[in-house]
């Protein structure tokens, strides 16, 4: 069946860098917008970045100059470059696609389908 699966995760200090993917298997990707969001312990998931099919990209407002959300078609594959991590980007990481080529529901994630099982990113202080 259609999948996505992210890696990438671990352990990093604050101030550390990290690049997570987001590869889709049984499927292609590159006619579709793709999402990246997270979710900390206690806290709602939220919207993180997102990449439309022509590669116009959206952030969310406290990741913004620190990620940079990329594609590889022909690698079928979802980057999200992360530097300057901080204590609060802290959480379980997931990646999905919209049904069409745009971000224009993002960071709602009521348009976004097939979510993977999420890489799990920690940042000490």
């Amino acid at each position: 069946q259609p999948h996505f699966v992210e890696s990438g995760g671990g352990l990093v200090q604050s101030g550390g860098s990290l690049t997570l993917s987001c590869a889709a298997s049984g499927f292609t990707l590159d006619q579709l917008a793709i999402g990246w969001f997270r979710q900390a312990p206690g806290k709602e998931r939220e919207g993180v970045a997102c990449i439309t099919k022509i590669g116009r990209t959206w952030y969310g407002d406290s990741v913004k100059s620190r990620f940079t959300i990329y594609r590889n078609n022909a690698a079928n594959t979802v980057y999200l470059r992360m530097s300057g991590l901080e204590s609060a980007d802290t959480g379980i990481y997931t990646c999905a696609h919209t049904g069409w080529s745009t971000c224009t529901a993002f960071p709602e994630t009521t348009d976004f389908r097939n979510w993977g099982q999420g890489t799990e990113v920690t940042v000490s202080s």
